[in-house]
């Protein structure tokens, strides 16, 4: 029974590490944003993590492919299994602490695929501590299912193919995209609320500071407010949280206008998303003016999305001799977009055609 037991925690664990390690891998500058949502203030307040954010989720999701695989195949079981132990017990913390301090709304465990609440995470994460410490207690039970020559050969493999798979996809697009606006995907649609959905329960909160000390109140509390209180703000506290569209927060501003119900009726939209002009790609801006030529002589009404500063569109537009003009949208929209900066959107009557990294403009379909 103890044998049993032990192969299926082994089988259990090691199949949930790939997988959740394959999901990430498949996106991990998705995975970078979150790790640096992690580092920022609210949460850690470790800033100077953030800029090592990418390599560290590829390190990551990497090791966490390969300790599944080790796992599986019985390689090295006593360092596989006691680092498993020490990775799983990182995760809780951090999920744990997400949850209890309701800083991080989603770890990003599963990437875009599956998204769990933060005491979802760390209740998954107790799962497979459980079942990691009956391995831990039971390591001579783990034996490999091959020689070592074999052994080594699958371990060295599936490191190549997970460093070759990390290498791929920041240079061109996941192999699966979960978000949103994956292709095929109608805008419009996205954002709209179903009849009957449910709605987000706020309360408002009244903060005034009361001999020096800034005290909340709710809207029941306004009356017995102590004489001489100053106000200081008013913030809305989401008691419920109701329906959320897939697509939110998606707008094509400029000069105090959003024109997007304007350009999601175009049936043919290039958009060029950009979520950081500055810090874009030099070698993608400059392939963008050959591009907007070109489809603008096939009839494409042709529009620039970045979070970018007017200040940093102007510089940008002037350096590389852009002809197009450019709308505001928030970054962490962008982001979703496409993780690409610059990255290449096609559209037609607000529906996703096709999605391309700067890296394959030539992939474009032009009609």
């Amino acid at each position: 029974m103890k044998n049993i037991i032990t192969q299926f925690a082994r089988i259990f664990v090691g199949i949930l590490f790939i997988i959740s390690g394959l999901i990430k891998l498949n996106d991990p500058i998705g995975f970078s944003y979150k790790l640096a949502e992690y580092f920022s203030e609210p949460v850690f307040n470790m800033p100077f993590f953030v800029p090592f954010a990418l390599a560290i989720a590829l390190f990551l999701v990497t090791v966490e492919v390969v300790l599944g695989v080790m796992l599986l195949i019985g390689y090295k079981s006593k360092f596989t299994i006691n680092s498993l132990l020490l990775l799983i017990v990182l995760f809780t913390f951090l999920t744990f602490y997400s949850a209890y301090f309701d800083v991080v709304k989603d770890c990003g465990c599963f990437g875009d695929a599956l998204h769990l609440t933060p005491w979802q995470s760390f209740t998954k994460d107790v799962v497979l501590l459980f079942f990691i410490l009956i391995l831990f207690f039971n390591k001579k039970l783990v034996k490999p299912l091959f020689g070592n020559t074999v052994q080594n050969i699958l371990a060295l493999a599936s490191i190549v193919l997970c460093a070759f798979m990390g290498y791929w996809v920041i240079n061109h697009l996941p192999l699966k995209d979960f978000r949103p606006y994956k292709v095929g995907t109608n805008i419009q649609k996205g954002m709209r609320i179903p009849d009957g959905a449910p709605k987000s329960v706020v309360e408002m909160v009244f903060i005034y500071k009361v001999n020096g000390v800034d005290k909340e109140f709710t809207e029941k509390d306004l009356m017995n407010i102590p004489a001489g209180a100053t106000f200081v703000d008013r913030k809305d506290k989401v008691i419920t949280e109701g329906y959320v569209p897939p697509i939110h927060d998606f707008a094509m501003e400029k000069d105090g206008s959003d024109y997007k119900d304007e350009f999601l009726q175009e049936p043919k939209l290039v958009m060029i998303v950009s979520y950081d002009l500055i810090h874009a790609d030099k070698n993608g801006l400059m392939k963008l003016e050959k591009l907007n030529l070109q489809a603008k002589a096939k009839g494409y009404k042709v529009i620039g999305m970045t979070a970018s500063t007017p200040e940093d569109i102007e510089k940008v537009k002037k350096q590389f001799g852009f002809t197009f003009d450019f709308y505001f949208c928030d970054a962490i929209a962008l982001k979703t977009i496409e993780r690409a900066n610059p990255s290449i959107v096609i559209l037609e009557h607000g529906t996703i055609l096709q999605k391309v990294h700067h890296n394959d403009i030539s992939d474009l379909k032009l009609k």
